[in-house]
């Protein structure tokens, strides 16, 4: 007699998110995915693959491009979307500050809260009804807050007191006219189920993701990879160092880990090891304001 396989939670999490995928499908006419290339959206585009195929995706990648990215990103961002054979959008932060949309950053800042104008235009040029993103609940406080499904208005902004009760994992998928949705499949992974998928499935990721030699500078208590944007301030130095990112977003307040975790299975025993979010360690944007992440998502941010 053959035994049934035994299910574990990667299993439950992986069948629970390809039931998002699927149910936003059915209830939405124009989803988009956003896509970054960091391991979250890596992980929600290859759980898409799963949840349709032997068919292509019945949507568009969305990469939103801040122009601030880390090269190794889009490297693979541009890889992954040729091997799939899938149709990729980049909503350029760039073209927004050439239209006169938003009024770019002084150098050396980030472009992040500039992004917003940028998907709510893309949005709206597409029609999108529903976007699909890779947000965790375990990330952020504001985060913590979200629906699986969030409902956005016409302005494309976010109140949490507004949003539609999810009891016993029960989705009211429908749109109402003038709303979109954004649905996050991965609400309920941790970054910890995230890297244990990453090995159990072999999904590919951007190799900075694994320890390597950077130059970094180290700023406000982070290590800030030297570029073209990230120079040194007076009284800085620039230090050539082994480190790896937990986070993969705009360069110019994304920072690096000292590791030397240059396999999965050694990030793993890091993981477990942490004690702070990757977004609390490494991302300016995010550390030096309780309500940093709520504000710019009630103006329509991921």
């Amino acid at each position: 007699m053959t035994l049934p396989t035994r299910t574990d939670h990667l299993d439950l999490l992986e069948s629970a998110a390809i039931f998002i995928l699927r149910e936003v499908v059915a209830e939405c006419e124009r989803p988009v995915l956003l896509f970054s290339g960091g391991k979250d959206s890596a992980v929600l585009l290859h759980l898409a693959v799963k949840a349709f195929q032997p068919g292509k995706l019945p949507f568009p990648i969305l990469h939103v491009d801040t122009g601030h990215n880390f090269p190794e990103a889009i490297t693979y961002r541009d890889d992954v979307v040729a091997r799939l054979d899938e149709r990729l959008i980049v909503a350029s932060v760039q073209d927004s500050i050439d239209q006169g949309r938003v009024v770019d950053v002084p150098p050396g800042e980030s472009r992040n809260r500039l992004q917003t104008v940028t998907l709510l235009d893309a949005i709206t040029e597409y029609k999108f009804d529903a976007a699909f993103g890779g947000a965790r609940r375990d990330e952020d406080k504001a985060r913590a807050k979200e629906r699986v499904l969030s409902f956005r208005d016409a302005f494309g902004q976010w109140e949490p007191r507004k949003q539609r009760p999810e009891l016993w994992q029960l989705y009211q998928g429908k749109v109402n006219s003038g709303e979109h949705l954004r649905a996050f499949p991965l609400s309920d992974w941790t970054e910890l189920d995230i890297w244990q998928y990453i090995q159990r499935e072999k999904v590919d990721l951007p190799s900075i993701y694994f320890a390597h030699e950077r130059e970094v500078i180290e700023r406000d208590g982070m290590l800030l990879a030297r570029s073209e944007w990230i120079q040194p301030r007076e009284h800085e130095h620039v230090e050539l160092a082994t480190v790896r990112f937990r986070t993969v977003g705009d360069a110019t307040c994304t920072g690096a880990v000292r590791s030397t975790a240059s396999s999965i299975e050694a990030v793993v025993e890091e993981v477990i090891a942490a004690t702070v979010s990757e977004r609390g360690a490494t991302r300016a944007d995010d550390r030096f304001s309780e309500t940093a992440m709520e504000d710019r998502k009630r103006e329509g941010y991921f």
